[in-house]
């Protein structure tokens, strides 16, 4: 039987991987050992092995001039075959595209691991307010009380139950971060009649966050998309819950003549 320290040691590892795969975004096409070692704190001896590895395996490219690795096509790859039609197509991605363009904001994906909501996938936006919005980044993790995006995502689950998720946070948060019940509760509620949220996006930051949740579908888990901003920021909250509804609408339900993911058939071709 694998130790205690074994097990630790492998997770460790395994959390290690994902991190550097989180760290490349649009700002982040390329980076080099350090970048990683700044950003998660990590030994630089563990760190340049570990990249190593990765290409090895194909899942990096490695630049021998500028010492710099990329994400290769086996990365983004990785796990594809396995997800909902509207991830393996690519919807998804054009949606969290097509929002950032529209807006010049950062945009986020939202999802709920546990009791935490998770930022699965970050886009930075090119206007997006840098001192509000520098320290985020794809694969962080907050408590779900703590943020909007996670009152959104509760709103997904049976009452009774979401009811006993935020009363377990509530038991389990420090003395300065207790909540009133009736309070959460109710903004739990405001977010599932409505489908949408507004206000703090959590996570150490002082940004906001205005989310929607996508449209249920098989296989694919309570998944929201939202616009990521500061207060110095000029937004309009109505025009972003606008732009969102009707990106959602047209990105992943687009109308053409023949649906995404239905391929006629040329018997006579081959």
């Amino acid at each position: 039987m694998a130790s205690a320290a074994a097990t630790s040691n492998k997770a460790k590892i395994a959390r290690r991987v994902i991190e550097v795969l989180d760290y490349f975004d649009d700002n982040h096409r390329e980076a080099t050992v350090m970048d990683i070692v700044r950003r998660y704190d990590r030994p630089q001896s563990s760190t340049s092995e570990l990249l190593s590895s990765l290409v090895e395996l194909g899942m990096l490219f490695k630049d021998p001039f500028t010492r710099s690795y990329r994400l290769s096509p086996r990365a983004a790859l990785l796990g594809v075959a396995g997800q909902a039609q509207v991830v393996r197509d690519g919807r998804l991605i054009r949606l969290i595209d097509r929002l950032s363009a529209q807006t010049g904001l950062s945009v986020a994906l939202f999802g709920m691991v546990g009791l935490n909501v998770q930022i699965m996938s970050w886009q930075p936006g090119p206007r997006a307010s840098a001192p509000a919005t520098r320290d985020l980044f794809g694969g962080m993790q907050e408590t779900l009380v703590q943020s909007a995006a996670g009152w959104l995502l509760m709103s997904t689950v049976e009452k009774s139950r979401c009811d006993g998720m935020v009363r377990r946070q509530n038991a389990e948060a420090p003395e300065n971060a207790k909540f009133a019940f009736a309070e959460m509760a109710t903004r739990i509620d405001d977010a599932r009649q409505s489908g949408e949220v507004l206000g703090p996006i959590g996570f150490g930051t002082r940004a906001h966050v205005i989310a929607r949740l996508l449209p249920p579908e098989p296989g694919l888990q309570a998944l929201a998309v939202g616009f990521v901003y500061a207060n110095e920021d000029s937004v309009t909250p109505a025009s972003l819950q606008s732009c969102l509804r009707e990106a959602i609408d047209q990105s992943l339900y687009p109308v053409e003549q023949e649906p995404i993911g239905i391929v006629r058939s040329f018997p006579t071709a081959a």
